[in-house]
């Protein structure tokens, strides 16, 4: 007799800089550490406070619904969020891996790995958000680097201010509030749970995309910072320059009065 499959999904979303769980107070709330709250009749929504939120085996309709009621809660909030998704199977008899047509098989649908495939599934769309607004910026590293190789006078300074300061901002939130590269604390004690967050933080790449995103970073901030740097020295060799034409003027006002006093 063939097992009876029961499939759902889990889709995460990147909403914002920031969430303030402590007002998501008007759903019943299953789990902490991350907030997990029931979203429909059946289904659940685990709200993470760098500014993502998951929904598991809910219809279009409640997922709306819900993302809409995080509205009042999210700061920073993005006009064009990014979403991840993971296709669950319940298969008891099979071992909690991804299958070759990349659904994840579960024993069964409790919070902890609710919690598990949320924290996988949010991270890996925070690192999908941000590298989509990396790649623009690293079209602009490419223009300036032309621009320089070229001789050419880059216009752009406040432009570079801005991408070092959303550079900063960036580094800052990958590395302070998602920690991209960490295992949440509710797998610590639980050997089955730890082997299967190692699985999704696989499916999901999550170090290698982050390790790829630093390099990038870096770089990006680099580039902008020699930018700078190049700017500021030809504004300091043009104001030595104005030093040096002022003294010269300042020598011939000398010398002509010197001449005219003689020639008097």
């Amino acid at each position: 007799m063939t097992e009876q499959e029961t499939t759902l999904q889990a889709r995460a979303w990147f909403l914002g800089r920031r969430i303030d769980v402590r007002q998501v107070e008007t759903f019943e709330r299953v789990a902490q550490n991350p907030l997990v709250v029931r979203a429909g009749d059946d289904g659940y929504a685990v709200v993470f406070r760098f500014g993502a939120a998951c929904l598991v085996g809910v219809d279009a309709e409640t997922e709306n619904a819900f993302l809409e009621t995080l509205v009042p809660f999210v700061q920073g909030r993005f006009d064009e969020p990014e979403s991840e998704t993971c296709d669950i199977v319940l298969k008891p008899s099979h071992p909690e891996r991804f299958d070759p047509n990349g659904r994840l098989n579960l024993h069964k649908v409790s919070v902890s790995r609710i919690q598990a495939v949320a924290d996988a599934t949010a991270k890996s769309a925070v690192l999908s958000y941000h590298e989509r607004r990396v790649a623009l910026v690293f079209d602009r590293v490419e223009d300036l680097a032309l621009e320089l190789g070229g001789g050419a006078r880059h216009k752009g300074r406040r432009g570079w201010l801005k991408e070092i300061g959303e550079v900063l901002l960036t580094e800052s939130q990958m590395v302070g509030r998602v920690e991209v590269t960490e295992k949440p604390e509710f797998t610590w004690e639980d050997p089955a749970l730890d082997r299967l967050y190692e699985r999704l933080a696989i499916e999901f790449e999550l170090r290698d995309r982050d390790r790829a995103l630093s390099r990038k970073l870096e770089l990006i901030s680099r580039s902008a910072e020699t930018y700078l740097d190049l700017v500021h020295n030809r504004q300091s060799l043009r104001v030595e320059w104005y030093i040096v034409v002022l003294i010269l003027i300042e020598v011939a006002l000398g010398l002509f009065q010197a001449v005219f006093s003689r020639g008097s």
